[in-house]
């Protein structure tokens, strides 16, 4: 510790080229944490998924309706405890811009299926009650600055009425907060009923089914008995975990980690050439300097030492103010997008891959300059000088 002012001086010898320096490894790092929370965002349903939970949907495609009274027939199955369905609105509110799931549901049965969903006693009974009534996740409410109380007209894209209106209107009578970290709470959930009896066509019909089961370990079991018994009808059945469900989702936007990988390669590849380029020239530039610290007695290890240091020091300032501004900017930001990306977080698990990288790229980039300050020789270094 006692040679870092020694070290900060020499880094600040030429300060333009170190700041810039600097400025380069703070923006790589903010670019880092955000893509980090833009894949923990996507993947945050993944994780998420409940072990004891299955989706069934149509064996074509998601988009395909199936029968209500599928219900009862999957929850005879044995190992099935609790079925619920749930149906795509697919609505516009105000502008098409402003994209975010509405789904109709069965109340009672989505908070009892999903425990993470927390929505106080008296927004639960008054939602339960209110068959025009509507509860939005808090990312929504709040990117929209709605309040509980608020009549919010959708607009029709899927669900023609049966009247010819073009909206459905919905009373917001609670907000939902997540009791896990990640918890997608950029849902509207309504009531079934309250789409069944006023839609022109479709009745009778919903998008998929969600099913609780008894005992994960026989999810594969219980999920072919389930499309077995649909087998050969009009309308087969496709049964996986909630987990697989979720990723095969994410996979048609493509291979989110992929990309991100691929992305942040390129940017730490060009940040070890510019940082080590900046240590090369700093070890260059004090050559008889170095000399000089050798025949007072340095060794070629201390000497090699301070050079890393110097390069570390770089490393951890660059790269701790980055994920630093980052860190502020997400937690009190949150995400960018307005809420598109649920789960928009940093995880400390991604913070501390922050940090190693800063001292990856701290030895990486400090490890060729400070072997050629080894190698060093005396006579040699004051000739040259």
């Amino acid at each position: 510790m006692k040679f870092l002012p020694l070290v900060w001086h020499n880094l600040m010898r030429r300060k333009t080229r170190t700041i810039l320096t600097l400025l380069v490894i703070v923006v790589i790092f903010v670019l880092y944490a955000y893509l980090a929370a833009i894949t923990a965002g996507f993947s945050a349903g993944v994780d998420l998924a409940g072990s004891d939970r299955l989706v069934l949907t149509h064996k074509v495609s998601l988009i395909q309706l199936l029968p209500e009274s599928y219900g009862p027939r999957i929850a005879g199955v044995a190992g099935v405890t609790e079925v619920c369905h749930n149906t795509w609105f697919g609505g516009i509110y105000q502008s098409a811009m402003n994209f975010f799931p509405q789904i109709a549901v069965e109340p009672d049965c989505l908070l009892r299926m999903y425990p993470e969903y927390l929505l106080p006693d008296a927004q639960k009974k008054a939602w339960l009650a209110d068959r025009m009534g509507a509860i939005v996740g808090r990312s929504t409410a709040t990117r929209f600055g709605w309040t509980v109380g608020q009549r919010v007209p959708i607009q029709l894209t899927i669900w023609r009425r049966k009247d010819s209106k073009p909206t459905y209107e919905f009373r917001i009578d609670g907000i939902y907060d997540g009791g896990a970290k990640g918890t997608d709470t950029t849902n509207l959930f309504f009531h079934y009923k309250y789409l069944d009896e006023s839609r022109m066509f479709g009745q009778g019909m919903v998008g998929w089914y969600v099913i609780r089961i008894g005992a994960p370990a026989n999810a594969p079991a219980i999920a072919r008995q389930i499309d077995d018994r649909f087998a050969n009808s009009p309308f087969e059945t496709k049964t996986t975990t909630e987990k697989a469900f979720a990723q095969a989702f994410v996979n048609q936007i493509g291979d989110i980690g992929a990309i991100m990988r691929a992305v942040l390669g390129a940017a730490f590849f060009t940040l070890l050439l510019v940082t080590a380029n900046t240590m090369a020239q700093s070890v260059r530039e004090r050559t008889n300097e170095l000399a000089v610290l050798k025949t007072l007695g340095f060794s070629d290890g201390r000497v090699l030492g301070l050079v890393l240091l110097e390069s570390c020091l770089l490393a951890v300032v660059g790269g701790g103010l980055g994920l630093g501004l980052a860190w502020l900017a997400i937690t009190r930001g949150g995400d960018p997008t307005g809420g598109l990306i649920p789960g928009f977080i940093l995880t400390s698990r991604a913070l501390l891959v922050g940090a190693a990288l800063v001292l990856a790229l701290g030895v990486v980039a400090g490890v060729f300059p400070a072997l050629r300050a080894r190698r060093l020789q005396i006579a040699d270094a004051l000739r040259r000088s």
